[in-house]
């Protein structure tokens, strides 16, 4: 389509045409996720909020655009997320919902902002919030009824929002119980929504028995990338001593296997993981967390470069090719709980920030000029 950019505007060599060995430069993989970020800061700034500062959409963006100022030691991008954070006075969502995962995904800006301006207030109320959650017994089953998502992690994209939040709290305040609830109720989800069969995640109990048009059990792209993008935004914040850690590391590593082999053709990975041919568009929320955490592993010598890097490549290289010429990323499947369609118009700001975490990492694995 004509109006997406080039990927040959980001490749820097291409050493043969299988795609195993490509290589691009750092300056383009900057210049990229430059254009992404200011497009979305900017529409937010011209256009006014779509969602709320502290939605678990926005929190998502956020942890994007932390990634990004902190590869691009720009000022300004600290500035619009210590801006946002002074307008709800660093105040997690209060009343009933309060323990509802979502509404703390913004709590990883409030501690990605504390680690740069050591500011007690920007976590003074998730400490509350963490230190009540703990004192919860977390006790009841995580079936989807009763709200019970408002109340524990029941749905994997829940694990996306919450335990990176309690995991960073856990590393910036150095109290190791909050590491230590990330690791009790993270298992506990897992026991429930994973299936050691797929090595992939329900989105959540109503999903156990549903089937795709080509028979296959449903597992959401997107709600897969939340779990991969919090596996690996906790293991980034967990001690490397930490006694339960290489439990996680062979969760990921398993994962990691089964979602490379699931890579489509385009370099992406459609709504549907299992189902590819019923929704046989690109998207790029989904494919954003897993080029971000493939890269991660790379870089943290967890997964083998030589095998995993082309997959890395493939899927930067397509999305990338998802970017309008003025900077609106595309093709990202809206607010949902399962696969849907999706189109080249098709933006949201969570899209964006697994687009800018991919950047952060596979500007690591990428060539000098």
């Amino acid at each position: 389509m004509l109006f997406l950019v080039s990927c040959s505007a980001t490749r820097h060599a291409q050493k043969d045409g299988t795609g195993s060995d490509q290589e691009f430069s750092k300056e383009a993989v900057f210049n990229i996720m430059k254009k992404v970020a200011d497009w979305q800061t900017d529409s937010i700034r011209d256009q006014g909020w779509r969602h709320p500062e502290r939605d678990w959409t926005m929190g998502a963006l956020y942890t994007g655009l932390m990634a990004f100022a902190h590869v691009s030691h720009d000022s300004a991008y600290y500035y619009f997320m210590k801006n946002m954070g002074n307008k709800f006075d660093w105040q997690i969502i209060q009343g009933p919902n309060r323990f509802f995962a979502d509404n703390y995904c913004v709590g990883q800006m409030c501690c990605g902002m504390y680690q740069i301006y050591h500011d007690p207030q920007m976590i003074a109320d998730l400490k509350v919030l963490a230190d009540t959650l703990i004192a919860r017994p977390h006790t009841e089953s995580l079936e989807w009824k009763n709200h019970i998502n408002l109340r524990e992690w029941a749905w994997c994209d829940g694990l996306f929002m919450g335990p990176p939040t309690l995991a960073m709290l856990a590393d910036v305040t150095h109290e190791k119980k909050y590491m230590d609830l990330v690791d009790s109720l993270w298992w506990k989800t897992t026991d429930y929504l994973y299936d050691p069969e797929e090595h992939l995640y329900y989105r959540d109990s109503r999903y156990f028995n549903k089937k795709e048009k080509n028979g296959k059990k449903v597992f959401w792209s997107r709600g897969n990338g939340w779990v991969m993008g919090g596996l690996v935004r906790v293991l980034e914040n967990m001690p490397d001593n930490y006694y339960d850690r290489p439990r996680w590391i062979k969760l990921y590593r398993n994962m990691a296997k089964t979602i490379a082999s699931l890579q489509q053709p385009d370099g992406t990975w459609h709504a549907s993981l299992l189902d590819p041919k019923s929704y046989p568009i690109k998207e790029t929320s989904g494919s954003g967390f897993y080029c971000y955490a493939l890269a991660w592993g790379i870089n943290h010598h967890l997964l083998d470069s030589k095998k995993y890097a082309p997959v890395v490549w493939k899927s930067w290289d397509a999305l990338v090719s998802c970017v309008h010429p003025n900077g609106m990323l595309g093709y990202a499947q809206p607010i949902g709980a399962d696969p849907q369609e999706v189109t080249g118009n098709d933006t949201e700001v969570y899209a964006v920030g697994a687009f800018l975490l991919a950047g952060s990492e596979v500007i690591k694995m990428a060539k000098k000029e």
